[in-house]
């Protein structure tokens, strides 16, 4: 007689086993980025290029566009200047005021 629960935990192991081989072999290939601040920056840009409709979604590989979506990534953009404020160097600082600026007229451009 087998228990219910032991069933249920070896299905959940096969599904585990299954889910989590075919990422690590998709992406043995594509080497990572540092982790650092420009990176996180570049990241999140991304991101709310792809929620402005300006690029492809990654996950989907179409163009869709999310501007409630892509205005609450920009604002994480500007909370993380106005927190940061005096605590980056000269480039990280350009760079995020840069990318803010870009973020922000591609925003009101696709408003319309």
């Amino acid at each position: 007689m087998t228990d219910d629960n032991s069933d249920a935990k070896d299905k959940k192991t096969r599904e585990d086993d299954t889910i989590s081989s075919e990422p690590a072999e998709s992406h043995k290939s594509l080497p990572l980025p540092a982790i650092n601040f420009a990176t996180f920056i570049f990241s999140l840009n991304s991101a709310a290029l792809a929620q402005l409709g300006i690029m492809e979604d990654p996950m989907t590989g179409e163009k869709t566009k999310n501007l409630p979506i892509a205005k609450q990534t920009i604002d994480i953009i500007s909370m993380l200047e106005e927190k940061t404020r005096g605590n980056l160097d000269a480039d990280e600082a350009g760079m995020l005021k840069n990318i803010l600026y870009d973020l922000r007229m591609l925003y009101v451009k696709e408003k319309g």
